[in-house]
């Protein structure tokens, strides 16, 4: 079976019935890239800015649909597969969640349509805490199926890696829904230009899409885009999956009480803590929030280097065996900064209404992104007067969990949605 190191998005048994053909396809997945095509720069480029471009792969729609359906975790549907296509690893120029330059890199997969001018969708993924489990480098279907099935269905599909990803430098700022929506606007910039260099155009309107976490990438990247941040691109559809949208609310006194999968409540936990302290600084040393050995270790491991597998080995079972006391109140009761970090990632359902069509994908009894998340995002939506319908997906399974089912589930759903919007 191909390599299943979504330790945040799947039970604790799932990962260790699977982690003994972990090691390899992982490692492929980290492989330094093949020489890619320089492109020229300037000083004082701008965001966007393309560093470099480097064709993948070519497959046929043939073996796009025999790819997306030999996944042995769970086939993909392949309903809406009409094209072949060609996949590109970019990198490009963003900024840092504090404004200073950096880089990043996504995928970049183009239908062989011979449509010139093509539809955009954006999409933005879920938690990954391994550099090497994102589309730009990773071969596991996992992580190409998305840019596969928006691809395969005439749409350029762009993934951008996140910050800290991939080939981006430093740790990965997990849950920061501002430099999630600067990467992934600068994704979508730098696909227009490595397009362009191609012969083709993107059109300006964005399908934008993402799962778990990057639902609420998504929505940072709709409400940017609705309020002009990029000259030539505009919003056509936003359609989100199975996201955290509230985070404070919903999302952490699910994980607090023990209503999520048990160790996926202890990983995300860990990750809120040492992604926010870093960009925020919500603790003066790890043993004021973390319970030893932990606090030694925890946020090395959080660092992007280490596999799910090894996450899931360094981490405990329960979060009683991480917080500490104070780490516990702390996010039972978020104040000061956290309450004022919790207030940004929870913005994407509250402070903005979308003028673009919107829809809401979830999962029946999530085990991970609880449902109150999606119930909230609407109640908030409707009360500012934006009709946003919540699909449910049902129960779908991957792997033996509904959360990764729903990206499965809602890939098919919002391909055709997206299609029938012209």
């Amino acid at each position: 079976m191909k390599r299943m190191s979504r330790v945040l998005v799947m039970s604790a048994v799932s990962v260790a019935l699977m982690a003994s053909t972990a090691t390899a396809v992982v490692a492929q997945g980290a492989a330094a890239p093949r020489a890619a095509v320089a492109v020229p720069t300037t000083a004082n480029v701008s965001r966007g800015t393309l560093v470099s471009v480097e064709h993948l792969r070519t497959l046929t729609a043939r073996e796009v649909a025999a790819e997306l359906a030999g996944d042995e975790a769970g086939a993909w549907d392949t309903g809406a597969v009409r094209y072949g296509l060609n996949t590109f690893r970019i990198v490009y120029r963003t900024v840092d969640p504090h404004g200073r330059p950096t880089t990043a890199s996504g995928l970049l997969a183009l239908p062989r349509s011979g449509e010139r001018r093509l539809r955009t969708v954006s999409f933005t993924h879920g938690t990954e805490l391994f550099k090497g489990d994102v589309a730009s480098v990773s071969a596991d279907v996992w992580d190409q199926a998305p840019a596969l099935t928006y691809a395969s269905a005439g749409f350029a599909a762009a993934l951008p890696d996140y910050l800290g990803l991939g080939l981006g430098p430093g740790p990965h700022p997990w849950m920061d829904v501002p430099s999630e929506t600067t990467a992934a606007l600068d994704m979508l910039r730098a696909s227009r230009t490595a397009v362009s260099a191609r012969g083709r155009e993107l059109r300006r309107e964005v399908l934008v899409t993402g799962f778990s976490q990057g639902a609420s990438a998504a929505l940072g990247l709709a409400r940017s885009l609705q309020e002009g941040a990029d000259g030539w691109f505009r919003l056509r559809a936003v359609a989100p999956v199975s996201g955290a949208y509230a985070f404070r609310d919903a999302e952490l006194p699910a994980l607090l009480a023990g209503r999520t999968e048990p160790k996926a409540s202890v990983i995300y936990t860990a990750l809120a803590l040492v992604a926010f302290d870093r960009l925020h600084h919500l603790y003066d040393a790890p043993s004021q929030v973390f319970r030893a050995p932990y606090d030694g270790t925890i946020e090395g491991l959080l660092d992007g280097t280490h596999t799910g597998q090894e996450v899931v080995a360094g981490t405990p079972d329960s979060l009683d065996g991480l917080l500490t006391a104070r780490g516990r109140a702390m996010l039972a009761h978020p104040t000061g900064r956290l309450a004022a970090i919790l207030r940004v990632t929870d913005g994407v359902c509250t402070d903005w209404a979308p003028k673009a069509p919107v829809r809401l994908y979830f999962a029946d009894r999530d085990e991970q992104a609880v449902n109150a998340n999606t119930a909230h995002c609407h109640a908030t939506l409707r009360a500012r007067g934006v009709d946003a319908p919540v699909v449910d997906l049902g129960t779908p399974d991957y792997g033996g969990s509904r959360h990764l089912g729903s990206q499965r589930a809602g890939t098919a759903a919002v391909v055709r949605w997206f299609s029938a919007l012209g």
